[in-house]
């Protein structure tokens, strides 16, 4: 593998990431953000120059879905994701020399919640709601356009672990002592909200939701194995092959720190935290069971393939 990268979405978790993985390689990296980057999203000339002749492209960029679903976030999670996905696909249209591959963000969200049976890229059922509406538009943006010289591959991500991300949050509840199982249960829904997509509906679920995962070293060599492998096109899972639900993931949290005790928390616990901290429950009641059939299929090998070894290294990587 060798020649530039272009990274849309460079100053996040993930971007910060491979911007060391591609230079550590030798690697000709030109980096797109809102500030702090090479190149800004409001200039397309340049954004056109870096990616004719680039052999990947990486789109990453979209507000957080860590926040309050109010109109105004709601409005921003999709402009942000729909508008650099099509300022991506504008320039690799208008490109002499197209990249090879690529890559855009997608979220595992998109399948329903499932407690009865894992989604794949072959059976998987796509939900209903605002955050699946997000995950559709987003992937019909990469795929919207005619490009027949660029292979394009929407990464459908689990929860990535890794030093930062959602570990910081959790690793604070456990130490003081309210890192047990998140209980659903019965919530008022407003109208409003109904309307809008974005009720999670109360649940039966006592921990019993599953937490699909993924290391963030492994979405990176999946990454370098979608590039070598050209037979892998379209919607991609990046899931470990060994999800839990979220009872067994908070206990392993509990004891790769070292706490030995977190008694559970109660939906409407969680709603109140959820307000307070200004973030959605769907983010830990939804129920994500997710395998990545085609990179198993297509003989990937995971370097973390079980969560407590993935916990440890990324909270080892947090303590360094």
């Amino acid at each position: 593998m060798s020649g530039r990268v272009v990274i849309g979405g460079s100053s996040g978790f993930m971007g910060r990431r491979l911007q060391q993985k591609y230079r550590d390689k030798g690697r000709e990296v030109i980096t797109i953000s809102r500030s702090g980057a090479d190149l800004t999203w409001d200039d397309q000339a340049g954004i056109e120059r870096a990616v004719d002749g680039a052999a990947l492209v990486i789109g990453l960029a979209g507000k957080s879905v860590n926040c309050r679903y109010t109109p105004r976030n709601r409005a921003e999670i999709f402009r942000s994701r729909l508008d650099t996905t099509a300022s991506l696909g504008q320039a690799i249209a208008a490109a002499a020399n197209p990249p090879a591959l690529w890559l855009n963000s997608s979220t595992a969200t998109i399948y329903r919640h499932a407690e009865d049976r894992p989604q794949t890229e072959s059976n998987g059922e796509i939900g209903a709601g605002f955050s699946v509406e997000v995950a559709k538009a987003w992937e019909e943006a990469l795929f919207a356009d005619e490009l027949p010289r660029t292979r394009r591959v929407a990464l459908r991500s689990t929860i990535v672990l890794g030093h930062g991300g959602v570990l910081g949050p959790l690793k604070n509840l456990a130490r003081i002592g309210l890192g047990g199982a998140q209980y659903d249960g019965w919530w008022p829904v407003s109208r409003a909200r109904r309307a809008a997509g974005t009720a999670h509906d109360p649940g039966a679920g006592r921990g019993t939701q599953r937490f699909s995962w993924v290391h963030i070293d492994d979405v990176a060599r999946i990454i370098d194995f979608v590039e070598q492998h050209p037979e892998l096109d379209g919607p991609i899972n990046a899931a470990s092959p060994d999800p839990v639900d979220n009872r067994t993931f908070m206990a392993t949290v509990r004891r790769v720190l070292g706490v030995r005790f977190g008694p559970p928390t109660p939906r409407w616990m969680l709603e109140i935290g959820a307000i307070g901290i200004r973030t959605e429950t769907e983010l830990i009641l939804k129920s994500r069971w997710v395998l990545p059939e085609k990179l198993t299929n297509a003989g990937f090998e995971f370097a973390y393939p079980t969560l407590e070894p993935a916990l440890r290294e990324s909270f080892d990587a947090e303590s360094a």
